[in-house]
């Protein structure tokens, strides 16, 4: 499954929107949606921009300035990313520490890229470990080292923690605990 289709069926999923209605919402055929979600075929690039404005948690708003502010002024290591994209919506200081990159450079950028392959197997079984279910908002499991000095992951327990957002979108808290 390409990353838009994941992307499309997730976002359903945490919406509870079925498939006929996100097809309205495209233009297309429930057909055509569902080979889109599967992976068969490549969404255009008018739905792409489409479903990157639907999935994009902006943390913008003056009703999540109190969550931006306590991310960004937290003592442990935690960054805040959309649930669907990945992008970065705001980092501690702790976490800043850790990369070489500069905040302004990855601030609103998908962070995916330097997900260890821990991250990118509990991000592939989400469903199968409850992530989309109404009680399930946290998830805790081990990553190696990603040797990646831009973003560096280091080893430990990652702690996902699932936040909805004052326009409803989904947000990730991600805090990281060593040994």
């Amino acid at each position: 499954m390409n990353e838009y289709g994941r992307a499309l069926s997730r976002w359903r999923r945490l919406r509870g929107v079925k498939q006929s209605h996100a097809a309205e919402l495209f233009g297309v055929t429930q057909a055509t949606l569902s080979r889109w979600e599967r992976g068969y075929h490549r969404l255009p690039d008018a739905a792409a921009r489409k479903l990157t404005r639907l999935l994009a948690a902006p943390l913008d708003s003056s009703a999540d300035a109190g969550l931006r502010r306590l991310v960004e002024s937290s003592a442990l290591p935690v960054h805040l990313i959309c649930d669907l994209t990945h992008r970065l919506l705001a980092a501690s200081p702790q976490r800043f520490a850790e990369w070489t990159a500069d905040a302004s450079d990855l601030r609103g950028t998908s962070l995916w890229r330097f997900a260890t392959d821990e991250i990118q197997q509990a991000e592939s079984r989400l469903g199968d470990l409850g992530w989309y279910d109404e009680g399930t908002t946290e998830l805790r499991f081990w990553t190696s080292d990603n040797h990646d000095p831009m973003v560096r992951i280091v080893p430990g327990i990652l702690v996902w923690e699932r936040l909805t957002l004052s326009d409803g979108t989904l947000a990730r808290l991600v805090t990281t605990v060593t040994h």
